[in-house]
């Protein structure tokens, strides 16, 4: 079973730049076909889609985040990263990666999830 680890800083003032990175157990995800995202969760709101990056390394932005938010991944690490500037209190929630497969049929998936890294934004 693939795990997946986020990591980061816990406490990150107003104004600057957060840098997550979500770390594979192996690289039989990273290296095939598997998609990854970060979703996150505000305190008390549902789950909120920020944005992918594909097997072929194309990124697609949630359009409200965008303009702050970047993904990247580095399969020589099995790692995927998520960097967002102009930090704000909002932007406060646990924050998760997650990776989407083929699985062994051609109508079944895997889909895989870290377990969260909470992140706070307050000076």
């Amino acid at each position: 079973q693939v795990q997946l680890q986020e990591s980061g800083p816990g406490l990150v003032k107003p104004l600057q730049t957060l840098s997550l990175t979500c770390t594979a157990s192996d690289d039989s995800i990273t290296n095939s076909y598997y998609s990854w995202s970060w979703i996150r969760q505000p305190p008390g709101k549902g789950l909120e889609w920020m944005g992918v990056i594909t097997a072929d390394g194309a990124t697609y932005y949630n359009p409200t985040l965008k303009s702050r938010t970047s993904i990247s991944r580095d399969t020589s690490k099995n790692q995927i990263s998520l960097q967002m500037n102009s930090l704000k209190p909002e932007d406060t929630g646990v924050y998760y990666c997650n990776a989407i497969g083929p699985g062994k049929s051609e109508t079944s998936v895997n889909v895989y999830w870290g377990q969260g890294t909470q992140v706070t934004v307050s000076s």
